[in-house]
């Protein structure tokens, strides 16, 4: 973990041994809040490369999705650094995906630092992941308290919107449907929040464009084909796959 955090501090400086498909601001206002995201920091890291074949995060994520060919959509790095970390809205994230169908996608959220309420750590809403495509994926959060600024026409009748915050010790790992209700509150905590989020797809995710991703560069597949190839690592068939050095 002390390496793995180490290498999210050299992309964050631009000093890896390569250079991300995004190194930027993902979020910054008026108050000097931020969020630095790198995307695809396997391509550019060895450790992050390695971490995609973990034996124990691939073989739980085949389990999760009910498949036997795991790929990795993307992955990114997500920074909140301490004091003035910024929040993430409420949203699902298959809805920014607008490439990929169908929503199975699962995604491993892991802590490089402990993540806990005071420096932003992950918020949920159980079972929302079976409420379907919110309105533009956007769910959006409340001014006042940061809680989700929900419409109730998109709650299911009987259900109920259960705001669960999720903190993940260093090392740990968490998993969350492509569909399910998830933010994040500021860092205004003396700590920084390191974390890296990797998006898996089942092996019969399908390339279905419907508007622009940044990711579609990499795209060399027919509309409606597997999406496959090098920049979808294929980290699980039937069993664990090594990591082919070579690439990165």
């Amino acid at each position: 973990m002390e390496r793995l955090r180490e290498r999210c501090y050299a992309l964050i400086e631009s000093r890896a041994e390569g250079q991300p498909l995004l190194n930027r601001e993902l979020y910054r206002d008026e108050r000097g809040w931020v969020v630095v995201q790198v995307v695809n920091a396997w391509q550019a890291d060895r450790a992050f490369y390695e971490l995609l074949f973990h034996p124990r995060l691939t073989e739980a994520i085949a389990r999760l999705m009910d498949t036997d060919t795991v790929r990795v959509w993307h992955d990114q790095i997500q920074f909140k650094p301490p004091r003035h970390g910024g929040p993430t809205i409420w949203h699902q994230d298959f809805p920014y995906w607008p490439v990929l169908e169908p929503a199975d996608m699962v995604s491993a959220w892991i802590a490089l630092d402990d993540a806990d309420v005071e420096n932003g750590c992950m918020h949920m809403v159980p079972r929302s992941h079976r409420w379907g495509i919110y309105d533009g994926g956007t769910v959006g959060s409340r001014p006042d308290d940061w809680g989700p600024a929900y419409d109730p026409r998109f709650v299911p009748e009987g259900e109920r919107v259960e705001v669960v915050p999720c903190p993940v010790p260093a090392g740990w790992v968490m998993f969350h449907h492509c569909l399910t209700w998830h933010g994040t509150p500021p860092n205004l905590s003396e700590r920084p929040r390191p974390a890296i989020a990797i998006h898996f797809m089942p092996g019969y995710t399908r390339y279905v464009p419907r508007a622009p991703h940044v990711c579609e560069e990499h795209i060399h597949v027919a509309p409606g084909e597997i999406l496959q190839g090098d920049h979808f690592p294929t980290v699980w068939h039937k069993g664990p796959l090594q990591p082919n050095f070579e690439r990165v």
